[in-house]
């Protein structure tokens, strides 16, 4: 009986997988946004560190001190306000981009020859072996005023001037929507290829068509691969810094570009942790819906099954 006991007490063998997971989560995210956290209730200092701390030890008693000042500015500044407006439907716009060219490129890849997918899918990850700030820059030489992009057009003769596109939102969307692409296909991929074809070929002999079937069978089956592809543009897309700074102009409003300017140019980290936290909170909803769509699907295909 002690025996037993005392191997109710040890952790099982998936306590012990999973355990390396949630240790670099909790160091690696959870502590650094915890300091951020902490900051973002600070109050600018000149010294080093650049803000105030929240305890102080003064006359044998600890003081605790809130600072709130990041966060009235932020709700009550309307440039903070337009940044964060600007960035969601930045991202937004992306996204839905990025769902309208990615699925039925993953659907192609999918449906192909096992010689012609991994030859697709080499093309959809080639490039990652290359460093995006190097493809981000390579933009800049296509879409300025005398980049690649306006000499071609110039030398067919569909325009007589050069298109401004850059320093501009749609180059920066042309950006965006190039760099997250792939982020977007591999999971609907992923999730395209499992998909029994018999349940296509049963809506076939009973009389549907093809558009009908897709609508009706492959889209709902593919909703989660559609939905993980599109928070893994959604969120990063929101506080990208590099693509704006690089391809966008001086009104090009996104948090990225504040949290930098916050942090490095005005020296300001707990106004810039605040705008870091409060876009962090924003991130968690959809992050919730996508939890919440998960288990629904889960909860389903136990139904179905049993």
């Amino acid at each position: 009986m002690k025996n037993l006991s005392w191997r109710k007490l040890l952790p099982t063998s998936r306590t012990l997988v999973v355990a390396p997971t949630f240790l670099w989560m909790i160091l690696f995210l959870l502590v650094p946004f915890l300091l951020v956290l902490k900051i973002s209730f600070a109050d600018l200092d000149f010294g080093v560190p650049p803000y105030t701390p929240l305890a102080q030890f003064a006359e044998e008693s600890i003081s605790f001190v809130l600072n709130l000042r990041g966060y009235i500015l932020l709700f009550s500044d309307n440039l903070y306000l337009a940044t964060y407006v600007s960035s969601l439907k930045m991202a937004a716009v992306t996204t839905i981009f990025c769902i309208l060219i990615g699925y039925p490129v993953a659907y192609y890849i999918a449906r192909s020859s096992p010689a012609v997918r991994s030859l697709l899918l080499l093309a959809v990850i080639l490039p990652f072996w290359t460093s995006m700030l190097l493809r981000v820059y390579a933009w800049v030489g296509i879409l300025r005023g005398d980049g690649l992009l306006n000499q071609v057009l110039l030398w067919i003769g569909i325009i007589d001037a050069p298109l401004e596109i850059y320093r501009t939102d749609l180059a920066v969307y042309i950006g965006l929507i190039y760099a997250y692409l792939p982020f977007f296909i591999l999971p609907l991929y992923a999730n395209l290829v499992k998909l029994d074809m018999r349940l296509l070929e049963a809506a076939y002999d009973l009389g549907a068509r093809p558009w009908s079937a897709f609508w009706n069978v492959t889209l709902p089956m593919s909703m989660s691969g559609v939905i993980a592809g599109a928070m893994l543009v959604f969120i990063p897309a929101v506080g990208e810094y590099v693509i704006p700074e690089m391809l966008g102009g001086a009104d090009t409003l996104m948090m990225g570009r504040v949290m930098w300017t916050e942090f490095f140019n005005n020296a300001d980290w707990p106004m810039a942790a605040a705008v870091t936290c409060v876009m962090v909170l924003l991130l968690i909803i959809p992050l919730i819906f996508f939890q919440y769509s998960q288990m629904r699907q889960m909860e389903a295909q136990r139904g179905g099954r049993s």
